[in-house]
């Protein structure tokens, strides 16, 4: 358990370093992890104040971080920087993004067993000082945001349309939700003739 915590310790250490840099382009930090295996990546989320991150976004935060990487020189070896958005089933990283995304589907789970489970998947409902709420079978409970280990959003068909409402150029008109087919009969490829 001390690899864990000291893991944890130079995570932070390491978002403390780039935090300056990523709020001073108008970016907030998701969530910044160093993972091992066959690579070392350097794994960091971030998102406008609105929620949306794009492809150029990432590409500009990513070199102005790598910048940075290189004069500081935290981390030992090769390793590789990956600059991603939260993605639509997103992570729950701070205590605001509970009262943010209050009224949606998340699955949190905690380090510590809490009346025999550690798995929680309901609606979220808030926060409540320094604890989470969230509506479960058995009524709305509240669980410290300091036992929780791993939150995020639970995928659905309302949250993707949510998502896409934010992208540039997106018209909710065109948008459905709901394509029928008719099962019979196997689909025809698409034909096309080059002039």
């Amino acid at each position: 358990m001390t690899d864990l915590v000291a893991k944890a310790a130079f995570d932070r250490k390491l978002a403390e370093l780039l935090r300056p840099t990523i709020e001073g382009m108008g970016f907030g930090l998701v969530r910044l992890r160093l993972m091992s295996g066959k690579k070392t990546t350097l794994q960091v989320m971030a998102e406008r104040p609105d929620g949306s991150m794009e492809v150029e976004d990432c590409a500009t935060l990513s070199r102005a971080l790598s910048a940075v990487l290189d004069v500081e020189d935290p981390i030992q070896g090769e390793y590789a920087l990956e600059v991603s958005s939260p993605g639509i089933d997103r992570p729950l990283t701070r205590l605001s993004d509970f009262d943010r995304w209050q009224g949606w589907e998340a699955k949190l789970e905690t380090s510590e067993l809490i009346e025999g489970r550690k798995r929680f998947k309901g609606i979220l409902a808030g926060i409540e000082g320094t604890e989470v709420l969230i509506e479960i079978d058995e009524g709305t409970i509240g669980l410290e945001f300091e036992w929780l280990s791993d939150a995020r959003l639970v995928l659905t068909d309302d949250l993707i349309a949510e998502s896409l409402k934010g992208r540039k150029g997106f018209d909710e008109d065109e948008f459905d939700e709901v394509v029928e087919t008719d099962d019979d009969e196997p689909d025809e490829p698409e034909r096309r003739e080059d002039a």
